[in-house]
Protein backbone atom coordinates (compact mmCIF):
# COMPACT_ATOMS: atom_id res chain seq x y z
CA UNK A 1 0.00 0.00 0.00
CA UNK A 2 1.48 3.35 -1.07
CA UNK A 3 2.26 5.78 1.72
CA UNK A 4 2.92 9.52 1.45
CA UNK A 5 5.63 11.18 3.50
CA UNK A 6 7.20 14.60 3.85
CA UNK A 7 10.95 14.84 3.44
CA UNK A 8 12.47 16.85 6.27
CA UNK A 9 14.41 19.02 3.83
CA UNK A 10 11.04 20.34 2.63
CA UNK A 11 10.49 21.83 6.08
CA UNK A 12 14.13 22.85 6.51
CA UNK A 13 13.56 25.44 9.26
CA UNK A 14 11.26 23.27 11.39
CA UNK A 15 12.71 21.19 14.20
CA UNK A 16 12.26 17.42 14.31
CA UNK A 17 9.42 17.84 16.79
CA UNK A 18 7.70 20.43 14.60
CA UNK A 19 8.03 18.15 11.59
CA UNK A 20 6.28 15.30 13.35
CA UNK A 21 3.49 17.30 14.96
CA UNK A 22 2.75 19.66 12.08
CA UNK A 23 2.97 17.04 9.34
CA UNK A 24 0.57 14.86 11.33
CA UNK A 25 -1.78 17.83 11.64
CA UNK A 26 -1.64 18.28 7.84
CA UNK A 27 -2.78 14.70 7.29
CA UNK A 28 0.57 12.98 6.69
CA UNK A 29 1.18 9.61 8.31
CA UNK A 30 4.92 9.53 7.59
CA UNK A 31 8.08 11.58 7.24
CA UNK A 32 11.42 10.85 5.61
CA UNK A 33 14.03 11.56 8.23
CA UNK A 34 17.10 13.73 7.65
CA UNK A 35 20.04 12.50 9.72
CA UNK A 36 21.06 16.01 10.73
CA UNK A 37 17.70 16.66 12.38
CA UNK A 38 17.67 13.19 13.90
CA UNK A 39 21.12 13.71 15.40
CA UNK A 40 20.10 17.07 16.86
CA UNK A 41 16.94 15.61 18.44
CA UNK A 42 18.22 12.18 19.50
CA UNK A 43 17.32 8.74 18.21
CA UNK A 44 15.51 7.49 21.34
CA UNK A 45 13.46 10.69 21.66
CA UNK A 46 12.65 10.64 17.95
CA UNK A 47 11.45 7.05 18.05
CA UNK A 48 9.17 7.81 20.98
CA UNK A 49 7.81 10.99 19.40
CA UNK A 50 6.99 9.20 16.17
CA UNK A 51 5.20 6.48 18.12
CA UNK A 52 3.21 8.97 20.19
CA UNK A 53 1.88 10.76 17.11
CA UNK A 54 1.33 7.69 14.95
CA UNK A 55 3.82 8.91 12.34
CA UNK A 56 6.08 6.44 10.55
CA UNK A 57 9.61 6.99 9.34
CA UNK A 58 9.46 6.19 5.64
CA UNK A 59 13.20 6.49 4.99
CA UNK A 60 16.41 7.82 6.46
CA UNK A 61 18.79 9.93 4.41
CA UNK A 62 21.52 9.95 3.71
CA UNK A 63 24.66 7.79 3.87
CA UNK A 64 27.48 7.85 1.35
CA UNK A 65 30.50 9.83 0.29
CA UNK A 66 32.29 6.56 -0.40
CA UNK A 67 34.58 8.16 -2.99
CA UNK A 68 36.23 10.41 -0.40
CA UNK A 69 34.97 13.59 -2.06
CA UNK A 70 33.79 15.03 1.29
CA UNK A 71 37.16 14.52 2.98
CA UNK A 72 36.40 11.26 4.77
CA UNK A 73 38.27 8.04 4.11
CA UNK A 74 36.51 5.07 2.57
CA UNK A 75 36.48 3.32 5.96
CA UNK A 76 35.06 6.36 7.72
CA UNK A 77 32.24 6.69 5.20
CA UNK A 78 31.38 2.98 5.42
CA UNK A 79 31.39 3.09 9.23
CA UNK A 80 29.10 6.11 9.04
CA UNK A 81 26.83 4.16 6.70
CA UNK A 82 26.64 1.34 9.23
CA UNK A 83 25.55 3.90 11.85
CA UNK A 84 22.86 5.12 9.44
CA UNK A 85 21.51 1.59 8.92
CA UNK A 86 21.33 0.99 12.66
CA UNK A 87 19.66 4.38 13.22
CA UNK A 88 17.08 3.53 10.56
CA UNK A 89 16.29 0.28 12.33
CA UNK A 90 15.97 2.11 15.66
CA UNK A 91 13.33 4.53 14.34
CA UNK A 92 11.51 1.98 12.19
CA UNK A 93 12.60 3.32 8.79
CA UNK A 94 12.84 0.54 6.23
CA UNK A 95 15.08 2.37 3.77
CA UNK A 96 18.41 4.21 3.89
CA UNK A 97 19.11 6.52 0.95
CA UNK A 98 22.63 6.34 -0.49
CA UNK A 99 24.59 9.02 -2.34
CA UNK A 100 27.85 7.73 -3.77
CA UNK A 101 29.97 10.83 -3.40
CA UNK A 102 31.44 12.82 -6.27
CA UNK A 103 33.79 11.23 -8.76
CA UNK A 104 36.58 13.52 -7.63
CA UNK A 105 39.99 12.51 -8.98
CA UNK A 106 38.98 8.90 -9.56
CA UNK A 107 38.36 7.26 -12.87
CA UNK A 108 34.70 6.44 -13.30
CA UNK A 109 35.46 2.72 -13.04
CA UNK A 110 37.32 3.17 -9.76
CA UNK A 111 34.57 5.36 -8.31
CA UNK A 112 32.10 2.64 -9.25
CA UNK A 113 34.24 -0.03 -7.56
CA UNK A 114 34.38 2.01 -4.36
CA UNK A 115 30.61 2.40 -4.36
CA UNK A 116 29.96 -1.28 -4.98
CA UNK A 117 32.44 -2.30 -2.27
CA UNK A 118 30.76 0.03 0.23
CA UNK A 119 27.31 -1.26 -0.63
CA UNK A 120 28.42 -4.86 -0.19
CA UNK A 121 29.74 -4.07 3.29
CA UNK A 122 26.60 -2.19 4.30
CA UNK A 123 24.37 -5.03 3.12
CA UNK A 124 26.00 -7.32 5.68
CA UNK A 125 24.47 -5.10 8.36
CA UNK A 126 21.29 -4.06 6.53
CA UNK A 127 20.08 -7.51 5.49
CA UNK A 128 19.50 -9.03 8.95
CA UNK A 129 17.84 -5.77 10.05
CA UNK A 130 15.48 -5.87 7.01
CA UNK A 131 16.69 -2.46 5.83
CA UNK A 132 16.76 -1.62 2.12
CA UNK A 133 19.60 0.45 0.71
CA UNK A 134 18.35 2.83 -1.99
CA UNK A 135 20.80 4.40 -4.43
CA UNK A 136 19.82 7.90 -5.58
CA UNK A 137 20.91 9.15 -9.00
CA UNK A 138 20.83 12.92 -9.37
CA UNK A 139 20.41 15.43 -12.19
CA UNK A 140 23.85 16.23 -13.64
CA UNK A 141 23.12 19.95 -13.20
CA UNK A 142 23.22 19.67 -9.40
CA UNK A 143 25.02 16.40 -8.68
CA UNK A 144 28.63 17.61 -8.59
CA UNK A 145 29.04 17.62 -4.80
CA UNK A 146 26.89 14.56 -4.15
CA UNK A 147 27.25 11.74 -6.63
CA UNK A 148 28.79 10.55 -9.87
CA UNK A 149 25.59 8.57 -10.58
CA UNK A 150 23.63 10.92 -12.83
CA UNK A 151 21.56 8.63 -15.05
CA UNK A 152 18.89 6.04 -14.41
CA UNK A 153 20.62 3.43 -16.55
CA UNK A 154 23.86 3.99 -14.63
CA UNK A 155 22.11 3.42 -11.31
CA UNK A 156 20.42 0.25 -12.54
CA UNK A 157 23.74 -1.09 -13.80
CA UNK A 158 25.24 -0.65 -10.33
CA UNK A 159 22.22 -2.22 -8.64
CA UNK A 160 22.37 -5.24 -10.93
CA UNK A 161 26.07 -5.67 -10.14
CA UNK A 162 25.21 -6.45 -6.51
CA UNK A 163 23.12 -9.62 -6.15
CA UNK A 164 20.88 -8.56 -3.30
CA UNK A 165 17.15 -7.75 -3.25
CA UNK A 166 17.95 -5.26 -0.49
CA UNK A 167 19.70 -2.90 -2.93
CA UNK A 168 17.16 -0.71 -4.68
CA UNK A 169 16.63 2.67 -6.35
CA UNK A 170 15.35 6.07 -5.30
CA UNK A 171 13.32 7.43 -8.19
CA UNK A 172 13.25 11.20 -7.69
CA UNK A 173 11.06 12.79 -10.36
CA UNK A 174 13.09 16.00 -10.11
CA UNK A 175 16.35 14.23 -10.90
CA UNK A 176 15.05 11.68 -13.40
CA UNK A 177 11.81 13.01 -14.87
CA UNK A 178 13.49 15.23 -17.47
CA UNK A 179 15.32 12.38 -19.24
CA UNK A 180 13.95 11.34 -22.65
CA UNK A 181 12.23 7.97 -22.54
CA UNK A 182 12.08 7.75 -18.76
CA UNK A 183 8.35 6.98 -18.70
CA UNK A 184 8.88 4.07 -21.09
CA UNK A 185 11.61 2.65 -18.82
CA UNK A 186 9.44 2.53 -15.72
CA UNK A 187 7.86 -0.91 -16.35
CA UNK A 188 11.36 -2.41 -16.46
CA UNK A 189 12.51 -0.89 -13.17
CA UNK A 190 9.38 -0.56 -11.02
CA UNK A 191 10.27 -3.67 -9.03
CA UNK A 192 13.65 -2.21 -8.07
CA UNK A 193 12.29 1.09 -6.70
CA UNK A 194 12.37 1.55 -2.92
CA UNK A 195 11.01 5.10 -2.84
CA UNK A 196 9.57 7.67 -5.25
CA UNK A 197 10.42 11.25 -4.37
CA UNK A 198 8.07 13.87 -5.79
CA UNK A 199 9.51 17.12 -7.10
CA UNK A 200 8.90 19.37 -10.09
CA UNK A 201 10.99 21.96 -11.98
CA UNK A 202 10.46 24.90 -14.29
CA UNK A 203 14.01 24.72 -15.69
CA UNK A 204 16.98 22.38 -15.24
CA UNK A 205 19.18 23.09 -12.20
CA UNK A 206 22.46 24.93 -12.51
CA UNK A 207 24.56 24.13 -9.47
CA UNK A 208 21.74 23.88 -6.92
CA UNK A 209 18.28 22.35 -6.89
CA UNK A 210 15.41 24.75 -7.46
CA UNK A 211 12.12 22.90 -7.29
CA UNK A 212 8.61 24.23 -7.69
CA UNK A 213 5.23 23.07 -6.42
CA UNK A 214 4.00 19.76 -7.80
CA UNK A 215 2.25 20.10 -11.14
CA UNK A 216 3.45 23.66 -11.76
CA UNK A 217 6.64 22.77 -13.64
CA UNK A 218 7.62 21.11 -16.87
CA UNK A 219 8.08 17.50 -15.77
CA UNK A 220 5.59 14.79 -16.87
CA UNK A 221 4.57 13.93 -13.31
CA UNK A 222 1.15 12.58 -14.21
CA UNK A 223 2.62 10.29 -16.86
CA UNK A 224 5.34 9.09 -14.48
CA UNK A 225 2.87 8.32 -11.71
CA UNK A 226 0.54 6.63 -14.20
CA UNK A 227 3.37 4.43 -15.45
CA UNK A 228 4.39 3.52 -11.91
CA UNK A 229 0.85 2.51 -11.00
CA UNK A 230 0.42 0.53 -14.21
CA UNK A 231 3.69 -1.27 -13.51
CA UNK A 232 2.44 -2.32 -10.08
CA UNK A 233 4.50 0.02 -7.91
CA UNK A 234 2.82 0.28 -4.52
CA UNK A 235 5.70 1.62 -2.42
CA UNK A 236 6.14 4.96 -0.77
CA UNK A 237 6.00 8.48 -2.17
CA UNK A 238 7.97 11.29 -0.55
CA UNK A 239 7.40 15.02 -1.03
CA UNK A 240 10.78 16.71 -1.47
CA UNK A 241 10.53 20.43 -2.20
CA UNK A 242 13.46 22.81 -1.82
CA UNK A 243 15.02 25.74 -3.61
CA UNK A 244 14.82 29.49 -4.02
CA UNK A 245 11.41 29.55 -5.69
CA UNK A 246 9.78 27.85 -2.70
CA UNK A 247 11.24 30.11 -0.02
CA UNK A 248 8.27 32.46 -0.14
CA UNK A 249 5.75 29.69 0.53
CA UNK A 250 4.60 28.77 4.01
CA UNK A 251 5.43 25.17 4.83
CA UNK A 252 1.84 24.38 5.75
CA UNK A 253 0.69 25.66 2.36
CA UNK A 254 3.26 23.51 0.55
CA UNK A 255 2.22 20.44 2.52
CA UNK A 256 -1.47 21.01 1.87
CA UNK A 257 -0.94 21.57 -1.87
CA UNK A 258 1.30 18.49 -2.17
CA UNK A 259 -1.15 16.25 -0.32
CA UNK A 260 -4.00 17.40 -2.57
CA UNK A 261 -1.88 16.73 -5.67
CA UNK A 262 -1.04 13.26 -4.38
CA UNK A 263 -4.65 12.44 -3.56
CA UNK A 264 -5.77 13.46 -7.04
CA UNK A 265 -3.04 11.98 -9.23
CA UNK A 266 -1.72 9.06 -7.17
CA UNK A 267 -4.76 7.93 -5.24
CA UNK A 268 -7.16 9.02 -7.98
CA UNK A 269 -9.39 11.05 -5.68
CA UNK A 270 -10.98 14.34 -6.71
CA UNK A 271 -9.73 17.18 -4.49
Amino acid sequence: MAMLSVNQTTTFRWSFEEDVTRCAAEGYSAISVWRQKLSDFGIAKASELLRQHGVRAQSLFWAGGFTGSDGRSFRESVDDGVEAVRAAAAIGAGTVVLCSGARGGHTLNHARRLLVSAIEELLVVADPLAIDLALEPMHPGCAADWTFVTALEQAIDIIEAVPSPRLKLVFDTYHLGWAPGVVELIPQIAGRIALVQLGDMRAPPIGEQNRCRLGEGTLPLREIVGALKSAGYDGGYDVELLGEELEGHAYTSLLSHSRQWYEEFVEGRCC
